[in-house]
């Protein structure tokens, strides 16, 4: 993996291509698939998708520019190839020819300036905005070339570009029709929903990767994991992801095959730095004091992953001893809460969300109990996954028990949170001129010593401000059918390889 982020930089700075995406094997075609899923997508617009299930259907319709692989790695998606400057500052997009839209239409360069544009403009509110910061302008040179003027050199972007907040739509499209019916360049196209109950995806045959082997894939909205595991036995589901690593052991059988995945995402109680009490650094460092990490995930998650420090970027991974209190410290935390002017206390309002991850309510459990010892009450509100996700978004929160993606780039992962034009910047509920600074640094330096440098040094500001209280990172753990073939998790919890998967 960090081959791979040397390669991302590369890419970005020195006008390296990368070979062809991987495209679907000759497999035979194989049937359906069913899915199941804990909650209904509460998006079907890619931009603004931020739940977890929004994002695994979506990430199958729609085609992104550039894509990872199953290492990780950038490789070309929907631009064939990409090539900077000697300066940095302008990157020539060379389009796939033959790609096509669901409806039938012809994908080309006026859709990348389309999408772009509207992607930056704040008034889209694009969840991923931020990571177009250092494009000045997008040109569509001829119907397969596209020319990015850039502020400065950015060795982010490509990655940036692969996330499917970053999907390339028909210029003639519109929000409110994609999200009735989305109409993208995937290995899969929209075939039909059943609110609260399904959503059901058929093969494009005409996928510029080569025609995908399943028919059909059924997302199924089951919102008890027990209940998924009994469908998976029974033969009713063929495949499910779960975050819980009990209900996994449950699911095992000798049907079924069990693969665990260290993930990217990472548990965090989010601390909104704007608000109340929290507003003060020695409360929030009382917080952080105040925590196991290590008893958070023994509780919640029975030990199945490891304490983490901000970036999980596997060739930027922050050392988790690297903060104020590596272990849980009472006296630390009481000695903040009096600088505070708060011996007495403090209550700390936090939200959580239930039925999008499994562990969620056990953590807020826990950092309340934990909590308490050093007389610091969190008043949690449980939510369902759209309330949750809405009050999120809206930075309408205290503290949120949170599990958010990582990605294989640091600038993509924080860029939009911990800079004070970030566009997730009132989620995260914090910025300053150092991390301004740091960030603008990160993107335009190429050498991947000399940002590991600096990345150490964001995550070294993050930690001695407790912005927030990063605690775990857990594993994924897909459940296929016997009859399930082909299927290959990844670190990033994408379903991609869903096009070159068979069911007997």
């Amino acid at each position: 993996m960090a081959v791979g982020a040397a390669a991302i930089v590369s890419l970005a700075v020195s006008g390296c291509s990368s070979p062809s995406t991987p495209a679907a094997t000759d497999a035979k075609s194989g049937g359906s698939l069913v899915v199941g899923v804990t909650s209904d997508p509460d998006t079907l617009f890619p931009w603004k998708a931020t739940q977890f299930q929004a994002v695994a259907v979506l990430q199958n319709v729609y085609g992104t520019l550039t894509e990872f692989d199953k290492d990780l790695n950038v490789v070309p998606g929907l631009a064939e190839s990409w090539e900077a400057s000697e300066d940095g500052l302008t990157v020539t997009l060379k389009l796939r020819e033959g790609a096509t839209f669901a409806d039938g239409s012809t994908f080309g360069s006026e859709d990348v300036k389309s999408s772009l544009d509207l992607i930056k403009d704040e008034k889209t509110a694009a969840v991923s905005s931020s990571a177009l910061a250092s494009v000045v302008s997008v040109e569509a040179q001829d119907a397969n070339t596209v020319l990015l003027t850039l502020s400065a050199p950015d060795a982010a972007l490509p990655a940036s570009l692969a996330v499917v907040n970053m999907a390339m739509l028909s210029s003639d499209d519109t929000e409110a029709a994609l999200n009735t019916a989305p109409n993208g360049t995937g290995p899969y196209s929209f075939d039909s929903r059943v609110a609260n109950q399904s959503i059901t995806l058929k093969k494009n045959a005409k996928y510029w990767g080569g025609e995908p082997t399943l028919d059909k894939v059924e997302f199924r909205v089951i919102p008890d994991e027990s209940s998924i595991v009994s469908a998976l036995q029974s033969g009713n589901v063929q495949m499910s992801v779960f975050d819980d690593p009990l209900v996994a052991q449950t699911a095992e059988s000798a049907t079924t095959t069990v693969t665990k995945t260290p993930q990217l995402a990472y548990h965090v109680l989010q601390l909104n730095a704007t608000r109340g009490a929290l507003t003060d650094v020695n409360v929030r460092l009382a917080m952080q004091c105040a925590i196991d990490r290590q008893q958070v995930l023994d509780t919640a998650a029975l030990g199945e992953g490891e304490v983490t420090g901000p970036i999980t970027s596997p060739a930027y991974k922050s050392d988790p001893d690297a903060r104020p209190c590596p272990t849980r410290d009472l006296d630390k935390a009481k000695s903040y809460l009096e600088k505070a002017g708060k011996a007495d206390g403090v209550t700390i309002k936090a939200i959580v969300s239930q039925g999008e991850y499994a562990t969620s309510v056990n953590e807020a459990q826990n950092l309340k109990s934990q909590l308490a010892e050093a007389g610091i009450t969190l008043d949690v509100e449980t939510l369902e996954s759209g309330a949750y996700v809405d009050r999120w978004i809206a930075g309408d929160f205290d503290a949120a028990v949170a599990l958010n993606g990582g990605r294989p780039d640091p600038d993509g992962m924080y860029g939009r949170y911990f800079t004070s034009t970030g566009n997730l910047n009132k989620v995260a509920g914090y910025s300053s001129p150092a991390l301004d600074a740091l960030f603008a640094e990160g993107k335009a330096t190429s050498d991947p010593k000399e940002r590991a440098a600096i990345y150490e040094k964001v995550s070294a500001e993050l930690e001695d401000n407790a912005a927030w209280i990063w605690l775990f990172t857990s594993h994924s753990y897909t459940v296929t059918a016997s009859t399930v073939k082909g299927f290959v998790p990844m670190p990033n919890a994408s379903l991609q390889s869903l096009r070159t998967t068979t069911v007997n």
